[in-house]
């Protein structure tokens, strides 16, 4: 059975993270997931400009989810960044009638309307209602790789918009991971922000977030971070290389996106999976993936 899908990529995926999209393209082929690319989309309206202008907010959002719904199509994203900023605009849209009523003023000089029936979901959605097709397309056990998986804030909150308790999703996901034989370590930082969004303001704070991260998954024996947002990737695979705290320790580990892992498992293509692409060596896990 072909799951359909428009998939929106967002911003940061296609200009910094092709081994997201070609790994996601790479499992969702394997799958049976049909990604139809989003015609016409604009950035998602973002959390940021949510806090300066709402209304400009939700007009950006909304023209994205009435040209899905124009089309006859859901969305799926594998963006936490996005899946937070349109699954938010549809729940407000859906509950405040009168705010519909605004937006649809703006759109309507588009020439389109959104009238609430576009289910936004993100992409480890879609992946743990097929688990058990996974299972069995698992063909080399990552037995060994100790995984610090890292959800992301805007994949579970605010917990009335996402759908969910904020501890459900997360072990919806460390159930994909252990699909593969790996096991997802328990941390006491998990569910922390990384930091990411105050790149932008004090790359020191956000540092220092970071530092208590990976300070935390190395406690917990991981020996990989593994993520399923780009922006938090940032962090991980980019602002954790050569990081090292106060006492000289060198805190990187190798950070992978979720569709990397379940790749690797089910034996799919190694170029494919984008694995050079990652900026953090993988050397210290390449025999567990295979690679």
């Amino acid at each position: 059975m072909t799951h359909s899908y428009e998939v929106f990529l967002g911003c940061a995926i296609p200009n910094r993270f092709n081994n997201y999209e070609s790994s996601m393209r790479t499992v969702a082929k394997e799958l049976d997931i049909e990604l139809i690319d989003f015609e016409g989309a604009s950035c998602c309206g973002t959390v940021v400009l949510k806090s300066i202008d709402e209304t400009s907010w939700l007009s950006m959002s909304g023209r994205n989810l009435a040209l899905a719904e124009k089309r006859g199509h859901n969305i799926v994203t594998p963006c936490n960044g996005c899946f937070g900023s349109l699954k938010d605009t549809a729940h407000v849209l859906h509950d405040n009638k009168a705010e519909l009523k605004k937006i649809n003023e703006v759109l309507k000089k588009l020439g389109i309307e959104y009238n609430g029936t576009t289910e936004v979901r993100h992409f480890v959605e879609v992946l743990y209602d097929l688990r058990d097709q996974i299972k069995e397309k698992i063909v080399h056990s990552l037995e060994g790789l100790k995984v610090a998986f890292h959800p992301g804030c805007h994949l579970i909150r605010p917990s009335n918009v996402a759908g969910f308790d904020d501890p459900e999703l997360p072990r919806k996901v460390d159930e994909l991971i252990e699909l593969t034989g790996a096991k997802s370590v328990s941390w006491g930082f998990k569910l922390r922000c990384c930091g990411s969004p105050l790149l932008i303001a004090s790359e020191d704070v956000a540092n220092k977030i970071l530092i208590e991260k990976m300070e935390s998954a190395k406690e917990a024996g991981a020996n990989c971070i593994v993520t399923n947002c780009p922006a938090c990737h940032t962090q991980f695979d980019v602002q954790a290389y050569g990081l090292k705290n106060e006492d000289g320790d060198v805190l990187e580990l190798p950070a992978l996106f979720i569709t990397q892992i379940l790749g690797a498992a089910m034996g799919l293509d190694e170029e494919s999976l984008g694995f050079e692409l990652n900026r953090v060596s993988l050397d210290s896990i390449s025999d567990i993936l295979g690679i």
